[in-house]
């Protein structure tokens, strides 16, 4: 971390509306008090409770010089004290668990200071509207907290109509190994805890003789991730495009959430916003799960 990026945090002392474990399970939520992020708010209060779940909740008051979004009238501008009665007023608000900071400067590195203080199991933002955008002009929270912190993420579209908790997650793989290091028991934890049932999803690209259907399916099993879930399917379909046949699959009525494995050569390359990773998490109409694979 270099003193171009500076950041810091203040906590906003909160009083728990309900009694918290000596070691709770953590959900870091970042808020700007807009119609996305209050739209994840929503979402990440429902999980709270089935996972017995504490929130942290942390707006970043973003003075960085170079923000590309800082003269877009799309960044609050709150000063330092009405952000911490802003989420105050918030938090009481909530029926759960919660810890409330202000951060400040570049919001990847103030969620990277977070994560180490916290250790949450997951973090949580919300997606906003970018259809007017083209995708290489995106510059996305999300994208950015991938290559300074990647961690399992969960980003929620803004326009999500229910915050109903995800009972069926489609889980796009590419049927090359991967582990998930030291979040893969936060991870099952998620899912077990919701009773999720899983299907584990491979796009086959056109011409492929062989659907690598069974291969997709040992990987995912060899995370553990599957273990004690009521049931684990399997679906392939066929595109040119990996990212648009996911997609296309994320949006029928029988799913939920879908979960992407971001690999570190595609979330650290320079052109990320061309990868698999990137397009769901621009253009699912689904939260997105977002699980960073272990080098």
């Amino acid at each position: 971390m270099t003193s171009s990026t500076p950041f810091s945090a203040t906590s906003v002392a909160l009083s728990p509306l309900a009694p918290a474990p000596a070691k709770p399970m953590s959900l870091l939520i970042l808020t700007d008090f807009f119609q996305a992020s209050n739209r994840a708010l929503d979402y990440a209060t429902n999980l709270a409770e089935p996972l017995a779940a504490r929130l942290v909740l942390l707006h970043v008051r973003r003075n960085f010089p170079l923000d590309p979004e800082m003269f877009t009238g799309e960044l609050s501008h709150l000063s330092q004290e009405a952000s911490a009665v802003a989420l105050r007023s918030m938090a009481r608000q909530l029926a759960v668990p919660v810890v409330a900071e202000v951060g400040h400067g570049r919001v990847a590195y103030a969620v990277a200071d977070a994560v180490c203080r916290h250790q949450p199991s997951l973090i949580v933002l919300g997606r906003p509207d970018y259809s007017t955008t083209p995708d290489e002009l995106v510059q996305t929270t999300s994208l950015d907290i991938l290559r300074i912190a990647p961690y399992p993420m969960l980003v929620v579209p803004h326009h999500l109509q229910t915050v109903a908790l995800p009972r069926r997650v489609l889980l796009a793989v590419d049927g090359e190994p991967f582990t998930l290091g030291t979040h893969a028991g936060a991870v099952r934890q998620l899912l077990t805890s919701l009773g999720a049932t899983l299907t584990v999803l491979h796009v086959a690209p056109e011409g492929e003789v062989e659907p690598m259907t069974s291969q997709a399916l040992e990987t995912v099993r060899q995370t553990g991730l599957a273990n004690d879930l009521p049931t684990v399917e399997t679906r392939t379909v066929t595109h040119a495009r990996a990212a648009e046949g996911i997609l296309e699959a994320a949006t029928s009525p029988d799913y939920d959430m879908v979960a992407v494995v971001a690999r570190p050569r595609s979330f650290l390359g320079h052109l990320f916003h061309r990868s698999v990773t990137a397009q769901v998490l621009l253009h699912s109409t689904l939260p997105v799960l977002v699980l960073p694979a272990a080098e």
